[in-house]
């Protein structure tokens, strides 16, 4: 029998919440006040190896149709008629243009032809009448497509149910709210609904598979700041920076030029107290001093190369990529698993700048290499990091606040809809597009309102993430409220 969330339900998850963070919610000693309500996923908590999912963020809301292209004569026509607008085209140039070495720096001229890959039309039968080709400034990209290491989602955003191009004009059938909203937008496709929802999917799905690990609070780590992804019902999202976690300041070392004060400080901020949320404050700092130095302890150990700079676009100049260094901080947390007592973990890392309303061919042809060299580094640290070749553990995802216009509107694009997306790693089907890949065009049947119209779904997307995490079908239902409108796994991972 399938039993309903009612208000009670939720007022206890709610103290059941309050209560993890008033016992410290750090590790098994939490679980006899916390509950944690994640132990009951035994199966997950049975197993031996580790899963790491990664969610890389686009903030901004990335041009998709200038990063994954149809490049068959009739959608290629349009879209560089609809693209070449003055006064600067960003129209990119098709395959095996040559590069006009005189042209201004990351224009199309001088980025020369997109990059053609050769899906293997295995699945999503419908795109296989068509050709394809990636951004210019990915060749990385293209390296790990033809590796059968990336596959592409195409046309993905945040719906309610399926829609079609007629029952979007006859606003007959629900959308998600706030469409063009960055914040709004940017919670949605994190945490499937507009700005104030407090828990994100990627966090549910940690409280799902948490009681696997021994440290639970290391289950979900933003390497970017404070993101509603990565916020559970149970589960808290641990932030950390390229240095590892932040200390409480003024608890080790000289302080106020006292050898001693420290000690004292420390003494006092962790000290019991006869009032009992006094007392339960002490816990929590004192908990929080020890998750740091247990992570400290065990990110210290576990060393991955650096990566290289990037060649910037638009300069020609080498650059330090710090979507790069985020993610050798995720690498190097990843080969800390064992010290962190880790076998299910949930990452979030991101780049802004994606907001191209104009100067979209300088700056999207930086953004977009900057993705590029770093994906292929991730890659590259998994495979060799210490006790063995982790990509086949590890799934990185896209997502973005949404696509934007199919027109230009000058030199730059605005606010869409549906999007591209990528997912890498080894347990990836890589080499494929997943999806039907739309034809571009202005009221065509994939579009509406200058925009895509998306086919798959956030929903689709996380659910097929969260089966090949561990998560079964009535818990990925929890997760997902509207799944039962969409395909449950949309097959770009493999199932053993």
């Amino acid at each position: 029998m399938l039993l309903k969330t009612s208000r009670l339900d939720a007022s206890r998850r709610r103290f059941l919440r309050t209560a993890s963070i008033v016992s410290g919610s750090v590790g098994t000693a939490a679980a006899p006040f916390a509950l944690n309500l994640a132990s009951l996923n035994t199966a997950v908590a049975q197993t031996a190896d580790y899963k790491a999912i990664v969610c890389l963020f686009l903030y901004g809301g990335n041009d998709a149709s200038n990063m994954v292209l149809r490049t068959d004569a009739l959608s290629f026509d349009e879209y560089t008629r609809m693209r070449s607008v003055a006064p600067e085209s960003i129209a990119l140039k098709a395959p095996g243009t040559a590069v006009v070495a005189g042209a201004p720096a990351a224009s199309p001229d001088r980025l020369g032809g997109v990059r053609a890959i050769m899906p293997k039309f295995t699945v999503s039968p419908e795109n296989g009448a068509f050709t394809y080709a990636l951004h210019p400034s990915m060749p990385e990209v293209a390296t790990l497509f033809a590796a059968n290491r990336l596959a592409i989602l195409a046309n993905a955003g945040p719906l309610v149910q399926p829609l079609t191009r007629a029952e979007y004009v006859a606003n007959v059938l629900p959308r998600p709210k706030a469409l063009g909203s960055h914040n709004d937008q940017q919670s949605t496709w994190q945490a499937l609904g507009p700005e104030g929802v407090k828990v994100g999917w990627g966090g549910h799905l940690g409280d799902l598979v948490a009681s696997s690990n021994t440290n639970t609070v290391f289950t979900s780590i933003s390497v970017s700041g404070n993101a509603v992804f990565s916020a559970g019902d149970t589960v808290f999202q641990y932030q950390v920076g390229n240095n590892g976690a932040t200390p409480i300041g003024g608890l080790s070392g000289n302080l106020f030029g006292s050898s001693t004060a420290s000690a004292t400080l420390k003494g006092i901020v962790t000290a019991g107290n006869q009032h009992l949320f006094a007392n339960e404050y002490g816990v929590i700092v004192k908990r929080s001093v020890d998750a740091q130095a247990t992570f400290q302890t065990a990110f210290a150990a576990s060393t991955v190369t650096a990566p290289t700079q990037y060649l910037q676009p638009s300069n020609n100049a080498l650059a330090t990529n710090s979507l790069a260094q985020q993610l050798q901080t995720v690498a190097r947390i990843i080969g800390a698993r064992t010290g962190l007592g880790t076998k299910r973990q949930v990452f979030f890392v991101s780049m802004g700048g994606f907001d191209t309303h104009d100067g979209q061919n300088t700056n999207q042809a930086d953004l977009l290499a900057r993705i590029s060299h770093a994906l292929n580094y991730f890659d590259s640290a998994l495979a060799g990091l210490a006790g063995g070749d982790m990509r086949s553990n590890v799934t990185l995802f896209t997502a973005s606040d949404f696509g934007r216009t199919l027109t230009s509107n000058g030199d730059g694009t605005d606010h869409g809809w549906g999007g591209h997306h990528f997912v890498l790693g080894g347990a990836v089907n890589g080499g494929e597009i997943f999806g039907r890949f739309p034809q571009f065009g202005m009221a065509l049947s994939d579009s509406a309102n200058n925009a895509y119209l998306p086919v798959t779904s956030v929903d689709t997307i996380g659910s097929t993430l969260g089966k090949w995490f561990g998560a079964n079908d009535a818990q990925l239902d929890t997760v997902f409220p509207n799944l039962h409108n969409f395909s449950r796994d949309l097959g770009f991972l493999k199932t053993s």
